[in-house]
């Protein structure tokens, strides 16, 4: 109704921030964020998504990279990120420019934009476009990748991300100076515990790089002499699962690889780190699980192992849901079913001294393949093959809004 719309939104939004606080069972003064600040949040997020809506005119995002010199890796993990639609959509609305506390011009994020403008130009009469420029600010940032060489897909999302997040932090870089003092949080549950750490990682990293890709891990640790339980929490942006043996013909279930990275792994006094109550190095059990999900998860299959001699390749078919993938079993205790849909697969084909990056991207009304500048449509049942590396995972609507860190 005209004349009614500010009122309207500010009380749905009253009412969520009582909903959310209520819901998660926070009282006013031991909630990781100020009501106040929640709701500032939120009455930004209308206005960002009315933004959206109104501004955002796309193509059909169906257009090929040309490759500038085995850049196949590139080409393939852009298309995966291209297709991640919170990224794509700050990156074509060029919101990082209002967020982001630096004053340098953040350049790998300009040119990062570019191309995905590019891709989903609605006036673009071209089907490929020449990521040259973006490709020589990377290398700047990164030295790493300069040359010709082959690089692995995995290893370019990380710099890619990482260098993204530093250009577009909310807050300051503050460099860190000597070792920080080890807090101790004996006296709170695991999910307070982890909130905490959480709430300290914001106040240094926060980011829309965060907003997606970040989650945390937690690393449980049981010495076998005391009995004595400790927890530790870490970020991530991705999950590297191993492969469980088997020969190539055989094939192996991604929920194989999951119970893999996450079942006891038994340590000796010797690899195993100090126990507090004991004070000293003793034998002990360690398990890691997902503490807290985040909006996009990307699972790398390992398939990449070096030993002493040599370095290979797992040709071992993984086979994984489109839809519905239920990462709760691998959370906290009782959270409930933690919801996933693919989006996104990147491939890779040939062998450890030759190979080439494909793509898979779900499109809206189907699924098409990008290998290069080529573009070609794809049907579901060729995308589980043996050469399935990197797997991008949107967490569903349904249950997106659901903290279960968070759970009592």
């Amino acid at each position: 109704m005209p004349g009614a719309t500010g009122v309207s939104g500010e009380g749905s939004c009253q009412a969520l921030c009582q909903t959310l606080i209520s819901q998660n069972g926070l009282q006013r003064e031991t909630a990781d964020i100020s009501q106040s600040v929640l709701y500032t949040s939120l009455m930004g997020l209308l206005l960002v998504t009315d933004k959206e809506k109104e501004q955002l005119n796309l193509g059909s995002g169906r257009v090929g990279l040309r490759n500038v010199g085995n850049t196949c890796f590139l080409n393939a993990v852009v298309q995966c990120l291209s297709h991640t639609r919170g990224l794509r959509d700050y990156c074509l609305l060029k919101s990082y420019r209002q967020e982001k506390s630096s004053k340098e011009e953040a350049k790998l994020m300009e040119a990062f934009s570019q191309v995905l403008a590019d891709l989903w130009d609605v006036d673009g009469e071209s089907t490929v476009v020449n990521p040259r420029q973006f490709y020589s600010t990377f290398k700047e940032t990164v030295p790493y990748f300069s040359g010709y060489s082959q690089q692995d897909a995995q290893e370019f999302l990380r710099f890619l991300l990482d260098r993204l997040h530093n250009e577009i932090n909310r807050h300051v870089y503050v460099q860190r100076t000597g070792k920080e003092p080890v807090q101790k949080y004996a006296k709170f549950r695991i999910s307070e515990e982890a909130a905490a750490m959480w709430k300290k990682h914001l106040e240094r990293d926060d980011s829309k790089i965060v907003d997606l890709f970040s989650g945390q891990l937690r690393s449980s640790l049981h010495c076998s002499v005391c009995s004595h339980d400790s927890n530790t929490f870490d970020v991530f942006c991705d999950l590297s699962l191993p492969m469980p043996k088997r020969s190539s013909a055989g094939g192996v279930t991604l929920r194989e690889c999951l119970d893999l990275f996450s079942q006891e792994e038994r340590l000796d006094e010797e690899n195993a780190p100090m126990c507090e109550r004991c004070n000293r190095r003793t034998q002990s059990t360690k398990r890691l699980s997902i503490q807290r999900f985040p909006q996009v998860i990307v699972i790398h299959l390992n398939r990449f192992t070096m030993s002493r001699w040599s370095f290979s390749k797992s040709t071992v078919r993984v086979s994984f849901p489109l839809l519905n993938l239920d990462l709760g079993h691998y959370g906290p205790v009782d959270c409930g079913p933690v919801l996933y849909d693919l989006y996104a697969v990147c491939n890779h084909s040939g062998t450890v001294n030759m190979g080439h990056y494909t793509a898979c991207c779900r499109e809206d009304d189907g699924w098409c393949f990008y290998n290069d500048s080529s573009v070609t449509p794809v049907s579901e049942n060729q995308l589980q093959t043996n050469q399935a590396y990197v797997l991008f995972y949107q967490r569903s609507n349904s249950n997106s809004n659901s903290n279960s860190t968070l759970r009592k």
